[in-house]
């Protein structure tokens, strides 16, 4: 048995892991999906002060005061600058580390520099007082990769504002051994189209030899490929 800890990218919450996590429970394995500060069901404590350093304690925390080891720790989008603050502080308890379509970043770095095809910062003065990013609106009726309408209306009736602070600060590894436990990265092709971001992320994976798996669907593969995206993370436990 494995223990899985998914964690949701910006705007999300821990729903939307709904089509992954029976998948990953039906082959007997534990599987945790929390909501990070200030989203989803936990809006209401969403301000200003929300940052990067928070959403890491949420993490940080729920491994800590559920006693998790050997744990296999996911990330995706955003949350890969998360998932890896996290390493720095619990990594003894942390067996795998994989990256769904996300962030990767090097020691210092914020999430805006991560090659975002999105103008965050202009989006929060815009529509969000300047400190809150508005959920991103549908294009072309596609909606962060997802174009099933169905799909795409479950997704607008769940999203909601992102803290711009998470993408401010600075993710703070490691100096020495910055990822010292081993790695995996799903890259999302959206119908064979290359991203920047994705795409420098998964080469800064493969120079350290993680393997990365390329699917060629939207970025919410967990929603798009919920099979393909558990078959990926089985293989990550193994």
């Amino acid at each position: 048995m494995s223990v899985f800890v998914l964690v949701h990218g910006a705007w999300h919450g821990g729903w939307c892991w709904d089509r992954v996590r029976p998948l990953l429970e039906s082959e007997g394995h534990r599987v945790f999906t929390p909501t990070l500060t200030g989203l989803a069901e936990r809006a209401h404590l969403l301000t200003r002060d929300v940052n990067l350093s928070t959403h890491i304690r949420d993490v940080v925390d729920l491994i800590v005061d559920e006693d998790l080891h050997d744990v296999v720790l996911v990330g995706h989008s955003y949350a890969g600058q998360v998932i890896s603050g996290v390493v720095r502080h619990v990594r003894d308890r942390l067996r795998h580390v994989a990256y769904l379509d996300a962030n990767f970043p090097l020691d210092g770095e914020t999430g805006l520099e991560a090659g975002l095809a999105y103008d965050l910062k202009t989006w929060a003065d815009q529509g969000g007082d300047g400190w809150r990013i508005p959920v991103p609106k549908p294009v072309k009726g596609s909606l962060m990769g997802v174009a099933e309408p169905s799909d795409v209306q479950w997704l607008l009736t769940r999203l909601t504002d992102h803290p711009l602070a998470t993408f401010e600060e600075q993710v703070s590894l490691d100096p020495d051994d910055p990822f010292p436990i081993p790695g995996s990265y799903i890259r999302c092709t959206t119908r064979g189209m290359r991203r920047a971001g994705p795409e420098r992320n998964a080469e800064r994976v493969q120079r350290m030899g993680w393997p990365v798996m390329e699917i060629e669907t939207g970025h919410d593969v967990m929603i798009t490929e919920p099979e393909r995206t558990a078959e990926f993370l089985l293989q990550a436990a193994s």
